[in-house]
């Protein structure tokens, strides 16, 4: 857990804004959106300590609704430990780096990781990834590691590793500050096959920074995608790919699993008994339709629809966007991305402020309109579309982001978090 003695406090003595209580400039200060917080330390000492201590984001939290709070895309490029992660703000299209991971000198190159955010931390959990001390050593590995990065005093924290090494699994935050895993394997983003798959499920709670298992998953699968419903007191899991089969001696090719399947948590995952909670069948998402595997799949908060809060989730396959309609288990077909890319390269997909972003590298856009940006810095050219459901209508948005290395949205992972 995180040193308190590490973390900066509060000098009194010291003034943040002249003629000003220090009570009241404090909340001026913390009003400003995180990601600038990083460039205001360089004004003054005052504002330095400030902006390194948990005030800022504690007054956030304490005196803006929900809805108020900075909601912003966290994005890994590569492996976090190498490569530091990124938070982007659309609403003020600002950028804040964040410091890289702990670095393992004996384990490299990790993908396929889960992260989500539960209040302003942000949690960095399993993958695959290869270890010098592992033989065959190109043969890569899952694992089970677990790390929080805490963004009001921007510090990486390790925390308990799970039970199971997975990557390529599902993860969800449920109710009471807990962590559901369920499924995933060994699967590493350089291969497009082999890999091992798992069917356990564990629980992770943040407070007490330990797991506990679940009840098993119905079958073996990887790559399948998990969220939770009512609050957080079940967690839905759908698709993933099961063992690889050889047919006619050809090269192994993976059985997708088409169904959903619900863990209905006792006390909202409260029990941590081992093999606690019960899971059923929801059935097969696709009916009689040639579809085997699932697109990338985001989910907008929770939502009331008839006395039940109900998330609202969306699938991008290729060029469409899907809406699930938890009612009948099926897809249906909500709208088109009016731009396509133009080497058919997959779009980065993410759910920010109620809005759905299907982002791509920006290539042959018109040129004015990276002149009307004014950003003449280098860097990688990012194009949003950006899909409101509830007018079912759509808008774009040009940034430029402070890397200038590429991104490839099939390995990039991306979550939000709200400060």
């Amino acid at each position: 857990m995180a040193d308190s003695s590490k973390i900066p406090q509060i000098d009194e003595t010291l003034t943040l804004i002249p003629t000003l209580p220090n009570d009241l400039s404090a909340l001026i200060l913390s009003f400003i959106p995180y990601p600038f917080h990083g460039r205001l330390k360089s004004i003054c000492k005052s504002w330095r300590n400030f902006y390194s201590s948990k005030t800022p984001i504690s007054l956030r939290h304490n005196h803006l609704p929900l809805s108020s709070l900075s909601h912003l895309l966290c994005l890994f490029p590569e492996d976090p430990s190498l490569s530091s992660p990124y938070l982007f703000d659309p609403t003020h299209l600002a950028w804040a780096q964040l410091p890289p991971m702990p670095i393992n000198p004996h384990v490299y190159s990790l993908s396929n990781f889960a992260s989500l955010a539960i209040g302003p931390n942000l949690y960095v959990l399993g993958g695959s990834l290869f270890d010098t001390r592992s033989f065959p050593i190109d043969r890569p590995i899952a694992s089970a590691s677990v790390f929080r990065f805490d963004l009001a005093v921007g510090m990486w924290v390790p925390l308990a590793p799970m039970i199971t090494p997975r990557g390529s699994l599902a993860a969800a935050a449920v109710a009471r500050g807990r962590i559901v895993v369920a499924g995933g394997g060994s699967r590493h983003a350089m291969f497009g096959a082999s890999g091992s798959r798992v069917g356990f499920a564990e629980v992770y709670d943040v407070e007490r920074d330990e797991w506990a298992p679940l009840a098993d998953l119905p079958g073996s699968r990887a790559g399948c995608v998990g969220f939770s419903v009512g609050g957080g007191r079940e967690f839905w899991v759908m698709g993933g790919y099961g063992e690889a089969r050889t047919i006619n001696g050809v090269l192994p090719v993976d059985e997708y699993y088409k169904d959903v399947v619900v863990l209905e948590l006792e006390n909202g995952g409260g029990g941590l008994e081992p093999g606690a909670g019960r899971w059923r069948e929801v059935g097969n998402m696709w009916g009689d339709e040639e579809r085997a595997r699932l697109g990338k799949v985001v989910v907008i908060d929770d939502e009331e629809e008839g006395g039940k809060k109900l998330p609202r989730v969306f699938m991008l396959d290729g060029d469409d966007i899907f809406r699930y309609n938890m009612a009948s288990n099926r897809w249906l077909k909500e709208s088109t991305v009016p731009r396509k890319t133009q080497d058919g390269s997959p779009f980065g997909f993410i759910a920010l402020r109620g809005e759905l972003h299907v982002i791509s590298l920006l290539q042959g856009v018109e040129l004015s309109a990276i002149r009307r940006s004014r950003h003449r810095r280098r860097g990688t050219i990012l194009f949003m579309q950006i899909y409101d459901p509830r007018k079912m209508s759509w808008r774009s948005l040009i940034t430029r982001t402070p890397f200038q290395f590429p991104l490839d949205f099939k390995t990039a992972v991306m979550c939000t978090v709200r400060v």
